[in-house]
């Protein structure tokens, strides 16, 4: 189940190029040659700030997008296959500290010898209970064993805060179960998703022709499994509805909740899912749950097999020998763009963050991230929410009661810079060095019953939901804190040798960012103690709203002028400073922003080399992104009108 955090960019440990350790920079602070000095700032600033950049840059073929955010997290990969790499050489076959295991599952993960040998020889002892589905209660039963090994069929499950009692961990269970990134994929008719479709189609039909089954056989099972996903995407609420919390809570008792799915029993469920026994469940999309019942009830058997066997294949596939691999890097470069697979040891690289992430993460700061450079990040946060805090007493249209409220939530906020003060123990999670397959499995359970375990218990504000290695940010309204991980708190965004002026400009932008995700549409909606409560006035909340529509207003009349049908037409060559896919866009307005001021003047320079990797690809559909955020370029040159 996943923590409604607001993140900054989805820029995870798995992308990155080779590059230099940090420690070779050459210099602190801004780099000249990143500008282009011919172009008039006050017309185009991201120009200005980023041309030089975007000249000399090529954008790597392993990459679907390629900006600052991605040049830290290839040197954070530099060091990060150190460390691995190093504990790897040493670790015995049946490890037991956190590193011995830590450096036995990287070396499980780089003997492509073994893997290429097991073949598909991990998945069938799943893949035969699965066969022997025979029952809508086999159904049932094959779901909640999936969520106790960690793969999430159909919905999500897990514990979160519960919103209206936000020091309490609940059960909740919301939408999921697509295998396309989003619901719209599959009920828009455009070109795009026509295209991502059937790109789809292709890679389960030859996912399950890996898994033994006759062309024929597998291409007609692939459309029944989109069918399936199809009355899925159609009961689940759009991007948009879910960014009103409200929409996302809806606590009911066990029997109120088996009342809305008769053929799924929760208490049954949690039961085999290995979650404890709790009297209440967040659902959280209700209508999207009762179509799950129906659908559990009326679609055959065979459709719910064959479902249940390409989810479960394909959360392996990556890691399983090359046929898998490639066929599943197919459909990522159908879907993103890319032109290379990443070389084994980035993926491994990846898989160890993603499943022994404190492990690494421990191994990680004590090369990175000194106690000297924690205080002074939080020097900078501090002074950053004093200067919000001024802003707070001074804005002109926020009553006195609305203002008190928000300053206390301000003044509330949790802190969490760099790493966690409590790492999390591994004691209990076995690693095989000569089994990769293996130790993904059991790495995947031993995550999910940690999650679950949390279930009906206080909740614990210290825990992190990212690694202490992540090049990312986060604020999570239900904790009311505000998260900076030691893998962003490196240059360019951080750099203690750094001026002031270069730190706040870079990573200060970040801590603002993020602070004021808890007053934005979403985040205003919780309290100073997390919970979801309304505690503004009634005028001041229509105030909020219409100056937000301003800005609604202001980005919905840029048009991108390169975009055939409301598509980027793609240059290939060349990567973008801040870059959301491999695209290259100009924007213009329809109408003035300011009279005599073209779209230009960002806040300073280098704010706008900030990246957002990792976002979109061929699939992007207009000067927005896939979650609602603007291409980097607006979010640049927009400013102005705000």
């Amino acid at each position: 189940m996943p923590v409604h955090h607001r993140l900054l960019v989805l820029a995870v440990i798995s992308l990155g190029a080779a590059a230099s350790p940090l420690a070779a920079q050459d210099h602190h602070g801004l780099d000249p040659s990143n500008l282009d000095t011919t172009c008039a700032p006050c017309q185009d600033f991201y120009s200005f700030a980023n041309g030089g950049w975007l000249a000399r840059t090529p954008l790597p073929p392993e990459y679907p997008s390629y900006g600052s955010f991605t040049e830290l997290v290839e040197r954070n990969n530099a060091t990060l296959r150190r460390i691995v790499e190093r504990l790897a050489a040493t670790a015995p076959r049946t490890p037991k500290t956190a590193e011995q295991k830590l450096g036995a599952f990287y070396a499980s993960c780089m003997d492509s010898s073994a893997i290429e040998q097991a073949g598909v020889g991990p998945l069938k002892n799943e893949l035969a209970s699965l066969e022997a589905i025979a029952s809508r209660d086999d159904v049932a039963r094959a779901l909640a064993r999936g969520h106790y090994h960690g793969w999430d069929p159909v919905f999500n499950f897990g514990g979160t805060a519960d919103y209206k009692h936000s020091t309490m961990v609940i059960a909740a269970a919301t939408q999921g179960g697509l295998g396309l990134p989003d619901r719209d994929y599959y009920v828009r008719d455009d070109s795009t998703a026509r295209t991502l479709r059937t790109a789809y189609l292709e890679y389960v039909s030859r996912t399950l022709g890996l898994l033994g089954d006759p062309p024929a056989v597998a291409d007609e099972a692939a459309q029944r499994i989109l069918t399936l996903e199809t009355a899925l995407a159609r009961a689940s609420l759009t991007r948009v509805e879910r960014r009103d919390p409200n929409a996302n809570y809806h606590k009911l008792s066990l029997a109120a909740s088996d009342s809305l799915t008769p053929n799924l029993s929760w208490p049954t469920f949690l039961r085999d899912a290995g979650a404890p026994a709790t009297d209440a469940i967040n659902i959280g999309q209700p209508r999207f749950f009762r179509a799950v019942d129906s659908l559990i009830a009326a679609v055959p058997v065979a459709d719910w097999r064959a479902y249940l066997r390409w989810h479960f294949a394909r959360h392996l596939a990556p890691w399983l020998s090359t046929p898998f691999v490639d066929a599943s890097f197919r459909y990522q470069r159908a879907l993103t763009g890319v032109k290379e697979q990443q070389p084994r040891w980035k993926r491994c690289v990846q898989a160890a963050n993603a499943m022994l992430g404190d492990a690494l993460g421990q191994a990680y700061v004590r090369e990175t991230f000194t106690a000297d450079a924690r205080r002074r990040a939080l020097d900078m946060v501090d002074h950053l929410i004093a200067a919000l805090d001024d802003r707070l007493h001074t804005l002109e249209w926020m009553g006195d009661f609305t203002r008190a409220q928000a300053v206390a939530k301000l003044r509330a906020f949790g802190k969490k810079i760099g790493y966690p003060d409590k790492w999390r123990d591994y004691s209990e999670l076995a690693v095989d060095r000569r089994d990769f397959a293996g130790n993904v499995v059991r790495a995947q359970t031993y995550l999910a019953a940690w999650d679950f375990a949390r279930i009906s218990k206080p909740v614990d504000k210290t825990e992190w939901r990212m690694t202490a290695p992540t090049v990312n940010a986060s604020y999570n309204p239900t904790f009311n804190d505000i998260t900076f991980p030691a893998g962003i708190l490196q240059a360019p965004f951080f750099d203690p040798a750094a001026d002031d002026a270069v730190n706040y400009g870079g990573m200060g932008a970040v801590i603002g960012h993020e602070m004021t995700h808890g007053f934005d549409d979403q985040g205003r909606q919780f309290d100073a103690l997390g919970n979801l409560r309304d505690w503004w006035t009634a005028d001041d909340a229509q105030r909020f709203k219409d100056r937000a529509g301003r800005v609604t207003a202001q980005f919905d009349a840029y048009t991108v002028v390169d975009r055939p049908q409301g598509r980027v037409r793609g240059v290939p060559a060349r990567a973008r400073r801040q870059t959301a896919t491999a695209r290259r866009r100009r924007l213009q307005p329809r109408a003035a922003l300011l009279p005599g001021v073209g779209p230009g003047l960002a806040r300073q320079g280098h704010r706008s080399v900030r990246a957002q990797s990792g976002r979109g690809g061929p699939a992007r559909t207009g000067p927005v992104a896939g979650d609602g955020t603007a291409v980097e370029s607006e979010r640049v040159c927009g400013r102005v009108g705000m």
